[in-house]
Protein backbone atom coordinates (compact mmCIF):
# COMPACT_ATOMS: atom_id res chain seq x y z
CA UNK A 1 0.00 0.00 0.00
CA UNK A 2 2.81 2.29 1.30
CA UNK A 3 4.35 1.80 -2.60
CA UNK A 4 1.24 2.78 -4.16
CA UNK A 5 0.63 5.70 -2.13
CA UNK A 6 3.96 7.51 -3.03
CA UNK A 7 5.57 5.46 -6.40
CA UNK A 8 2.85 7.81 -8.79
CA UNK A 9 3.31 11.28 -6.53
CA UNK A 10 7.60 10.43 -6.85
CA UNK A 11 7.30 9.59 -10.50
CA UNK A 12 4.86 12.67 -10.52
CA UNK A 13 7.43 15.08 -9.04
CA UNK A 14 10.85 13.70 -10.68
CA UNK A 15 9.20 13.57 -14.32
CA UNK A 16 8.81 17.71 -13.84
CA UNK A 17 12.70 18.04 -13.03
CA UNK A 18 14.83 19.09 -15.69
CA UNK A 19 18.62 18.48 -14.85
CA UNK A 20 19.55 18.55 -18.00
CA UNK A 21 18.21 21.10 -19.66
CA UNK A 22 19.22 23.36 -16.31
CA UNK A 23 22.99 22.25 -16.73
CA UNK A 24 22.58 23.77 -19.88
CA UNK A 25 21.45 26.84 -18.66
CA UNK A 26 24.16 27.01 -16.29
CA UNK A 27 26.92 25.95 -18.47
CA UNK A 28 25.79 29.41 -20.80
CA UNK A 29 25.82 31.34 -17.90
CA UNK A 30 29.17 30.36 -17.35
CA UNK A 31 30.49 31.17 -20.73
CA UNK A 32 29.04 34.66 -20.05
CA UNK A 33 31.11 35.02 -17.25
CA UNK A 34 33.93 33.56 -19.28
CA UNK A 35 33.33 36.55 -21.73
CA UNK A 36 33.56 39.30 -18.60
CA UNK A 37 36.91 38.18 -17.57
CA UNK A 38 38.20 38.57 -21.24
CA UNK A 39 36.36 41.76 -21.98
CA UNK A 40 37.28 42.84 -18.06
CA UNK A 41 41.02 41.84 -18.60
CA UNK A 42 41.10 44.37 -22.14
CA UNK A 43 39.69 46.88 -20.27
CA UNK A 44 42.11 47.16 -17.31
CA UNK A 45 44.68 46.71 -20.02
CA UNK A 46 43.25 49.82 -22.48
CA UNK A 47 42.74 51.69 -19.08
CA UNK A 48 38.86 52.04 -19.82
CA UNK A 49 37.48 51.17 -16.36
CA UNK A 50 37.41 54.92 -15.08
CA UNK A 51 35.72 55.93 -18.27
CA UNK A 52 31.85 55.85 -16.86
CA UNK A 53 32.11 57.92 -14.28
CA UNK A 54 28.63 56.76 -12.73
CA UNK A 55 26.65 54.05 -11.63
CA UNK A 56 22.75 53.48 -13.56
CA UNK A 57 22.02 50.00 -13.46
CA UNK A 58 18.67 50.25 -16.01
CA UNK A 59 19.79 53.20 -18.04
CA UNK A 60 23.64 52.85 -18.02
CA UNK A 61 22.56 49.92 -20.97
CA UNK A 62 21.95 53.01 -23.65
CA UNK A 63 25.27 54.77 -24.72
CA UNK A 64 25.99 58.18 -25.47
CA UNK A 65 23.91 58.62 -28.65
CA UNK A 66 24.18 62.19 -29.84
CA UNK A 67 27.88 64.17 -29.53
CA UNK A 68 26.18 66.40 -27.16
CA UNK A 69 25.97 63.02 -24.69
CA UNK A 70 29.69 61.96 -25.95
CA UNK A 71 30.67 65.34 -24.80
CA UNK A 72 28.45 65.42 -21.41
CA UNK A 73 30.17 61.73 -20.08
CA UNK A 74 33.86 63.29 -21.68
CA UNK A 75 33.43 66.02 -19.15
CA UNK A 76 32.48 63.87 -16.11
CA UNK A 77 35.63 62.03 -17.01
CA UNK A 78 37.67 64.77 -17.05
CA UNK A 79 36.95 65.18 -13.71
CA UNK A 80 39.04 61.93 -12.68
CA UNK A 81 42.33 62.06 -11.12
CA UNK A 82 43.51 59.76 -14.21
CA UNK A 83 42.41 62.24 -16.75
CA UNK A 84 44.22 64.83 -15.14
CA UNK A 85 47.39 63.39 -14.66
CA UNK A 86 47.88 60.49 -17.12
CA UNK A 87 45.40 60.47 -20.16
CA UNK A 88 44.36 64.62 -20.13
CA UNK A 89 48.30 65.59 -20.20
CA UNK A 90 48.74 62.94 -23.04
CA UNK A 91 46.14 65.24 -25.08
CA UNK A 92 43.42 62.06 -25.09
CA UNK A 93 40.63 63.07 -27.95
CA UNK A 94 37.37 62.66 -27.65
CA UNK A 95 37.92 59.53 -30.54
CA UNK A 96 40.20 58.01 -27.87
CA UNK A 97 37.79 58.66 -25.07
CA UNK A 98 35.22 56.83 -27.18
CA UNK A 99 37.23 53.72 -27.24
CA UNK A 100 37.84 53.40 -23.63
CA UNK A 101 34.29 53.83 -22.77
CA UNK A 102 33.06 51.26 -25.36
CA UNK A 103 35.01 48.28 -23.57
CA UNK A 104 33.79 49.45 -20.30
CA UNK A 105 30.44 49.90 -21.57
CA UNK A 106 30.57 46.32 -23.16
CA UNK A 107 31.99 45.06 -19.78
CA UNK A 108 29.21 47.01 -17.68
CA UNK A 109 26.43 45.30 -20.59
CA UNK A 110 27.77 41.20 -20.04
CA UNK A 111 27.35 42.35 -16.55
CA UNK A 112 24.06 42.61 -16.83
CA UNK A 113 23.72 40.06 -19.62
CA UNK A 114 24.61 37.74 -17.26
CA UNK A 115 22.33 38.63 -14.27
CA UNK A 116 19.31 38.25 -16.74
CA UNK A 117 20.66 35.06 -17.78
CA UNK A 118 20.87 33.72 -14.39
CA UNK A 119 17.86 35.34 -12.48
CA UNK A 120 14.80 34.85 -15.43
CA UNK A 121 15.69 31.46 -16.28
CA UNK A 122 16.15 30.33 -13.27
CA UNK A 123 12.80 31.84 -12.30
CA UNK A 124 11.12 30.32 -15.19
CA UNK A 125 12.34 26.82 -13.82
CA UNK A 126 11.05 27.42 -10.25
CA UNK A 127 7.63 28.32 -11.69
CA UNK A 128 7.45 25.05 -13.46
CA UNK A 129 8.60 23.22 -9.76
CA UNK A 130 11.27 21.85 -12.26
CA UNK A 131 13.95 22.33 -10.05
CA UNK A 132 15.74 18.90 -8.19
CA UNK A 133 15.16 18.88 -4.22
CA UNK A 134 18.20 20.64 -2.78
CA UNK A 135 19.20 23.03 -5.98
CA UNK A 136 17.14 26.08 -5.06
CA UNK A 137 19.16 27.30 -2.27
CA UNK A 138 22.26 26.71 -4.33
CA UNK A 139 20.96 28.48 -7.57
CA UNK A 140 19.81 31.45 -4.94
CA UNK A 141 23.81 31.33 -4.04
CA UNK A 142 24.33 31.20 -7.52
CA UNK A 143 22.31 34.47 -8.41
CA UNK A 144 23.17 36.57 -5.34
CA UNK A 145 26.69 36.04 -6.01
CA UNK A 146 26.01 37.55 -9.23
CA UNK A 147 24.72 40.54 -7.87
CA UNK A 148 27.24 40.81 -5.02
CA UNK A 149 30.01 41.03 -8.52
CA UNK A 150 28.34 43.94 -9.72
CA UNK A 151 28.24 45.98 -6.86
CA UNK A 152 31.81 45.01 -6.04
CA UNK A 153 32.80 45.70 -9.73
CA UNK A 154 31.75 49.63 -8.85
CA UNK A 155 33.20 49.57 -5.60
CA UNK A 156 35.93 49.03 -7.08
CA UNK A 157 35.63 52.13 -9.50
CA UNK A 158 34.67 54.07 -7.07
CA UNK A 159 38.30 53.17 -5.76
CA UNK A 160 39.41 55.03 -8.64
CA UNK A 161 37.89 57.96 -8.53
CA UNK A 162 39.02 59.33 -5.40
CA UNK A 163 42.11 60.69 -5.74
CA UNK A 164 44.11 57.92 -7.83
CA UNK A 165 44.80 57.25 -11.38
CA UNK A 166 44.16 53.93 -11.11
CA UNK A 167 41.35 51.39 -9.04
CA UNK A 168 42.62 49.98 -5.97
CA UNK A 169 44.77 45.97 -6.80
CA UNK A 170 42.88 44.95 -3.93
CA UNK A 171 39.36 45.67 -5.09
CA UNK A 172 40.27 44.34 -8.04
CA UNK A 173 41.36 40.78 -6.99
CA UNK A 174 38.57 41.09 -5.22
CA UNK A 175 36.55 41.37 -8.54
CA UNK A 176 38.34 39.30 -10.31
CA UNK A 177 38.14 36.31 -7.06
CA UNK A 178 34.63 37.01 -7.06
CA UNK A 179 33.76 36.28 -10.88
CA UNK A 180 35.84 33.31 -11.07
CA UNK A 181 34.60 31.56 -8.13
CA UNK A 182 31.16 32.44 -9.41
CA UNK A 183 32.26 30.47 -12.64
CA UNK A 184 33.27 27.76 -10.77
CA UNK A 185 30.38 27.14 -8.68
CA UNK A 186 28.09 27.36 -12.04
CA UNK A 187 30.61 24.89 -13.87
CA UNK A 188 29.93 22.55 -10.59
CA UNK A 189 26.29 22.88 -10.29
CA UNK A 190 26.05 22.29 -13.88
CA UNK A 191 28.10 19.01 -13.45
CA UNK A 192 26.01 17.94 -10.57
CA UNK A 193 22.89 18.42 -12.16
CA UNK A 194 24.46 16.47 -15.67
CA UNK A 195 24.78 13.79 -13.59
CA UNK A 196 21.57 13.87 -11.26
CA UNK A 197 20.00 13.42 -14.95
CA UNK A 198 22.45 10.22 -15.56
CA UNK A 199 20.39 8.84 -12.36
CA UNK A 200 23.18 9.71 -9.44
CA UNK A 201 21.48 11.49 -7.03
CA UNK A 202 24.07 12.54 -4.82
CA UNK A 203 26.15 15.82 -5.32
CA UNK A 204 29.88 15.61 -5.73
CA UNK A 205 32.22 16.86 -2.57
CA UNK A 206 35.53 18.80 -2.67
CA UNK A 207 37.98 16.21 -1.79
CA UNK A 208 40.81 17.16 0.40
CA UNK A 209 43.34 17.22 -2.21
CA UNK A 210 41.47 19.02 -4.57
CA UNK A 211 40.43 21.72 -2.14
CA UNK A 212 44.88 22.12 -1.57
CA UNK A 213 45.00 22.04 -5.42
CA UNK A 214 42.50 24.52 -6.05
CA UNK A 215 44.25 26.42 -2.89
CA UNK A 216 47.46 26.98 -4.68
CA UNK A 217 45.80 28.13 -7.59
CA UNK A 218 44.34 30.75 -6.08
CA UNK A 219 47.74 32.19 -4.36
CA UNK A 220 48.33 32.49 -8.03
CA UNK A 221 45.77 34.41 -9.03
CA UNK A 222 45.58 36.57 -6.35
CA UNK A 223 49.44 37.68 -7.37
CA UNK A 224 48.19 37.65 -11.15
CA UNK A 225 44.89 40.02 -10.09
CA UNK A 226 47.85 42.18 -8.45
CA UNK A 227 50.27 42.23 -11.00
CA UNK A 228 47.63 43.79 -13.26
CA UNK A 229 46.47 46.10 -10.79
CA UNK A 230 49.86 47.59 -10.39
CA UNK A 231 51.00 46.76 -13.69
CA UNK A 232 53.74 45.09 -11.83
CA UNK A 233 54.49 42.76 -15.11
CA UNK A 234 55.87 45.92 -17.01
CA UNK A 235 58.62 46.06 -14.18
CA UNK A 236 60.67 43.54 -16.51
CA UNK A 237 60.73 42.34 -20.18
CA UNK A 238 62.96 39.51 -19.85
CA UNK A 239 62.72 35.89 -18.82
CA UNK A 240 63.86 33.76 -17.02
CA UNK A 241 65.94 36.27 -14.90
CA UNK A 242 64.33 39.68 -13.85
CA UNK A 243 66.45 42.68 -15.38
CA UNK A 244 68.86 40.19 -15.47
CA UNK A 245 68.82 38.65 -11.27
CA UNK A 246 66.80 35.80 -10.13
CA UNK A 247 65.87 38.07 -7.76
CA UNK A 248 65.14 41.36 -8.97
CA UNK A 249 66.83 44.42 -7.84
CA UNK A 250 64.16 47.76 -7.06
CA UNK A 251 62.31 45.70 -3.87
CA UNK A 252 61.58 48.34 -1.51
CA UNK A 253 61.70 46.93 1.86
CA UNK A 254 61.41 49.98 3.96
CA UNK A 255 57.88 49.76 4.76
CA UNK A 256 58.38 46.15 5.90
CA UNK A 257 58.23 42.50 4.63
CA UNK A 258 54.34 42.16 4.62
CA UNK A 259 53.58 46.05 2.32
CA UNK A 260 56.27 44.79 -0.21
CA UNK A 261 53.91 41.42 -0.56
CA UNK A 262 51.05 43.46 -1.15
CA UNK A 263 52.43 46.27 -2.37
CA UNK A 264 55.74 46.21 -4.42
CA UNK A 265 55.47 45.88 -7.92
CA UNK A 266 59.05 43.63 -8.49
CA UNK A 267 58.02 41.43 -5.71
CA UNK A 268 54.83 40.95 -6.79
CA UNK A 269 55.98 39.73 -10.35
CA UNK A 270 58.32 37.86 -8.85
CA UNK A 271 56.25 35.86 -6.86
CA UNK A 272 53.77 35.41 -9.67
CA UNK A 273 56.27 34.37 -11.94
CA UNK A 274 57.92 31.33 -9.85
CA UNK A 275 54.67 30.20 -7.55
CA UNK A 276 53.43 29.46 -11.04
CA UNK A 277 56.02 26.61 -11.06
CA UNK A 278 54.61 25.13 -7.89
CA UNK A 279 50.99 25.35 -9.51
CA UNK A 280 52.74 23.31 -12.03
CA UNK A 281 53.83 20.95 -9.83
CA UNK A 282 50.44 20.80 -8.07
CA UNK A 283 48.57 20.42 -11.26
CA UNK A 284 50.56 17.68 -12.81
CA UNK A 285 49.82 15.76 -9.69
CA UNK A 286 46.38 16.40 -9.62
CA UNK A 287 45.91 16.10 -13.42
CA UNK A 288 47.62 12.54 -12.82
CA UNK A 289 45.34 11.56 -10.07
CA UNK A 290 42.23 12.88 -12.23
CA UNK A 291 43.26 10.46 -15.29
CA UNK A 292 42.62 7.57 -13.58
CA UNK A 293 38.76 8.42 -13.37
CA UNK A 294 38.62 11.06 -16.27
CA UNK A 295 40.99 10.93 -19.01
CA UNK A 296 39.12 14.12 -20.69
CA UNK A 297 39.65 16.11 -17.79
CA UNK A 298 43.01 15.27 -17.26
CA UNK A 299 43.84 16.21 -20.78
CA UNK A 300 41.94 19.49 -20.38
CA UNK A 301 43.85 20.55 -16.86
CA UNK A 302 47.42 19.65 -18.88
CA UNK A 303 46.31 22.04 -21.81
CA UNK A 304 44.67 24.60 -19.79
CA UNK A 305 48.14 25.26 -17.99
CA UNK A 306 50.59 24.34 -20.34
CA UNK A 307 49.31 27.06 -22.40
CA UNK A 308 49.31 29.20 -19.52
CA UNK A 309 52.70 28.92 -18.74
CA UNK A 310 53.65 29.86 -22.46
CA UNK A 311 51.55 32.73 -22.63
CA UNK A 312 52.71 34.30 -19.32
CA UNK A 313 56.32 34.11 -20.58
CA UNK A 314 55.81 35.57 -24.04
CA UNK A 315 53.51 38.56 -22.62
CA UNK A 316 56.52 39.38 -20.22
CA UNK A 317 58.82 39.10 -23.46
CA UNK A 318 56.56 41.72 -25.28
CA UNK A 319 56.31 43.89 -22.65
CA UNK A 320 53.01 43.11 -21.73
CA UNK A 321 51.34 42.86 -25.32
CA UNK A 322 47.65 43.81 -24.78
CA UNK A 323 46.43 40.55 -27.40
CA UNK A 324 49.05 37.77 -25.14
CA UNK A 325 47.80 39.72 -21.96
CA UNK A 326 44.23 38.93 -22.69
CA UNK A 327 44.70 36.08 -23.87
CA UNK A 328 46.88 35.09 -20.16
CA UNK A 329 44.03 36.08 -18.13
CA UNK A 330 41.58 34.26 -20.61
CA UNK A 331 43.06 30.85 -20.45
CA UNK A 332 43.66 31.27 -16.73
CA UNK A 333 39.84 31.39 -16.60
CA UNK A 334 40.28 28.12 -18.50
CA UNK A 335 42.74 26.63 -15.74
CA UNK A 336 39.89 27.52 -13.38
CA UNK A 337 37.11 25.45 -15.22
CA UNK A 338 39.46 22.43 -16.04
CA UNK A 339 40.90 22.19 -12.30
CA UNK A 340 37.03 22.39 -11.20
CA UNK A 341 36.08 19.79 -13.57
CA UNK A 342 38.72 17.90 -12.26
CA UNK A 343 38.20 18.36 -8.61
CA UNK A 344 34.11 17.45 -9.43
CA UNK A 345 35.07 14.26 -11.42
CA UNK A 346 37.46 13.16 -8.19
CA UNK A 347 34.78 14.45 -5.59
CA UNK A 348 31.73 12.09 -7.87
CA UNK A 349 33.65 8.60 -6.64
CA UNK A 350 32.08 7.52 -3.67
Amino acid sequence: MESALLSPANEAVEGKERPAAMANWLLAVAAIVFAILVVGGITRLTESGLSITEWKPVSGVIPPLTHADWQHAFDLYKTTTQYKEVTGPAGMTLSQFQFIFFWEWVHRLLARLSGAAMALPFAWFAYKRAIPRGYAPRLFALLALGAAQGALGWYMVQSGLQDRTEVSHFRLSAHLLLALFTMAGLIWTALDLRARAAGEKRSARLTALSANVLGVLAIQLLYGAWVAGLRAGQVSNSWPLMNDRLVPDGIDWSNGVLFALTHDPFLIHFIHRWWAWIVVVALVLFARRVKLLDRRASIAINSAFGTQILLGIFTVLTGVAIWLAVLHQAVGALVVASCVWGAHRLGSVR
